[in-house]
């Protein structure tokens, strides 16, 4: 009951600050600077900005407020934000490499972006990831050493919500224990289920051994889950970490949300490219308002609607936006180019008749009566299963063998030796035991292009998967080790066998085409304004980010990732948004 109280009065509270649901409601005012999505770099860098009370700062969101979004709040109704009014429900083209199929495109559309409605789950990815960053960026700051001290101020790792010992399943030498954004081991462990997986790490060892902590940055072997969720088991977003109510109240910070940015615009008269205006409409019917930063336009629309907005201001490709009758502002092909993103394909064993104990709560997903009691729990005192996502308490992480003749005729498409080809995602639910594997190290490159010259028609997002052969290569083999891996005895004690088609195959041509058939987006795309050296003939930002021949405009979102880190996106990027933010102090000190 306190804690219901407790909650209560923090949303309300929050509804003093200065946040509006209007462009019109918005006090005039000067901006130093102006962020285009409240979303996970925005939010962070809104927070980080406004810490310096000289810089006024106006964040403008698309989505409705984060404020009393249940589905956003608890873990375990993660589920139903997908095709909610909290995603842009984006819908790729037919993919060539899915063969033919259209797949869903979720991004997160309320304040806190696709951090308040992802899986939540938090890694760091390789050190070779960063440091490959640094070397094709030219710039050091990128490297893995360069930004431990960013991950310690963005980390705040807490005790799990049941408050079991986690003794042995986190190395807290690699944590920090006093930054901004909870993250927690899973508050409902499932020890059944649990002790199959760690069981396979003793059996078979070698690709599948136990890794204390894959967020070390070396994440080779099977570990326990680590996700951005509270010790309240509550969702850990960057507007619930970075926006919360005291920083929303600082005099300096405005947010706006349910209001989209259409297009940057350049300064008439200004020598040079300068660009420090953003046109702004609350639907596609309202009429323009211009508002102008006197420092900055800060870009933070993520993979997709930072070149979204882009392309609509009349900078990128010429030819195309000539096709479109859209003004040529700034010739750069790379806007809306090298999109990379992650695969995530479901591999299902069956399970023998109670070879694992799911407990009372087995049916949850198929059972409302059962789903009600979940969230009454955790409405009631943040216990039971919906302070975790699914039945999930392991990763494992794995590389194609070393002898496989892959990479006699390819170049290895990870970052290095120590960094990851596939992701596997293990757990018991429903009957049947799972591995969501993800192809993350990918070579394939898609492509985010206008449709039309309405702002407000969706892009046409093509994440070309499987379109590099060594990618459909390394996803087989990705299949080939959840064989191997339910070869150990744990698993073949309490299994069945495979479910589904991969239990007809007769070829590795078979594994193939049931991969693409089944493949869809893990929600993780990058690249698309991405950064490179200074005077590169390539790429959209400069290391410091900002936009190559442009004066005022700076782009911070996963767009500027050149390479996809073999992890979840979100850790990288607010890394990105924490170092960024002391880029912005420092060129305006």
């Amino acid at each position: 009951m306190l804690k219901n109280l407790a909650l209560i009065l923090v949303l309300s509270s929050l509804g003093l600050c200065a946040t509006y649901s209007s462009i019109n409601d918005v006090p005039k005012h000067h901006w130093d600077f102006i962020i285009v999505g409240g979303g996970t770099a925005g939010s962070v860098l809104a927070g980080r900005l406004t810490e310096d009370p000289r810089f006024n700062v106006l964040v403008i969101e698309a989505g409705p407020n984060n404020e009393k979004v249940l589905d956003s709040l608890v873990p375990g109704l993660q589920g139903r934000l997908p095709h909610s009014p909290y995603d842009w429900n984006f819908t790729t083209v037919p993919v060539k490499g899915l063969n033919g199929r259209s797949v869903d495109y979720p991004r997160g559309h309320l304040l806190g972006g696709s951090s308040a409605i992802n899986g939540m789950v938090y890694t760091r990815g390789a050190a070779s990831d960063y440091d490959r960053w640094a070397k094709v960026t030219g710039d050091p700051g990128w490297g893995w050493n360069r930004l431990q001290p960013y991950l310690k101020k963005q980390e705040k790792f807490e005790q799990p919500s049941d408050n079991h010992s986690i003794a042995g399943e986190f190395d807290p030498a690699v944590h920090s224990l006093t930054g901004t954004l909870p993250v927690s081991i899973p508050g409902f462990p499932h020890p059944s289920s649990d002790a199959v997986t760690l069981k396979v790490t003793e059996q078979l060892g070698g690709e599948f051994k136990f890794n204390l902590d894959w967020n070390s940055g070396h994440p080779l072997g099977i570990g326990w889950l680590q996700a951005t969720i509270g010790h309240d088991g509550t969702r850990s977003t960057a507007a619930t970490a970075y926006l919360n109510t005291h920083v929303r109240a600082r005099k300096n910070l405005h947010v706006v949300t349910d209001t989209r940015v259409t297009r940057v615009l350049p300064t008439t008269g200004a020598k040079g490219l300068n660009i420090r205006t953003v046109e702004v409409r609350s639907s596609a019917s309202s009429g323009p308002v211009l508002l102008t930063a006197s420092k900055e336009v800060i870009l933070s629309a993520g993979a997709v609607g930072t070149p979204h907005i882009l392309l609509n201001s009349g900078i990128g490709d010429q030819e195309d936006l000539k096709i479109l009758n859209i003004s040529v502002v700034l010739h750069n092909p790379s806007v809306g180019r090298n999109l990379s993103d992650h695969t995530v394909f479901g591999i299902s064993f069956g399970l023998e008749p109670n070879a694992i104990d799911e407990g009372p709560w087995a049916n949850l997903f198929i059972d409302p009566e059962l789903q009600a009691q979940a969230l009454e729990l955790w409405q009631t005192n943040r216990t039971g299963p919906y302070v975790a996502l699914v039945p999930v308490d392991h990763i494992g992480f794995v590389r194609v063998p070393k002898d496989s003749p892959i990479f006699d005729q390819f170049e290895d498409t990870s970052s290095g030796p120590d960094a990851v080809h596939i992701e596997m995602v293990l757990g018991a639910i429903a009957g049947s035991y799972n591995a969501g594997i993800s192809m993350i190290s990918p070579a394939s490159r898609g492509t985010l292009k206008l449709q039309s010259n309405n702002p407000f028609d969706d892009p046409l997002i093509d994440p070309n998967f499987y379109d590099s052969e060594v990618d459909i290569l390394i996803a087989r083999e990705g299949v080939k080790a959840v064989f191997r891996y339910a070869e150990a005895p744990a698993m073949k004690n309490i299994t069945t066998g495979v479910l589904g088609p991969l239990a007809n195959i007769t070829s590795e041509e078979d594994i193939d085409n049931i991969v693409r058939d089944g493949s869809m987006s893990a929600w993780h795309p990058i690249g698309t304004a991405s950064t490179s050296p200074i005077h590169a003939d390539w790429g959209v930002v400069d290391p410091d980010l900002l936009v190559k021949k442009v004066s005022g405009l700076r782009i911070i979102d996963a767009s500027i990732m050149p390479y996809v880190p073999c992890a979840h996106t979100q850790t990288a990027v607010y890394l990105i948004a924490e170092r960024a933010s002391d880029l912005v102090k420092e060129a305006w000190k």
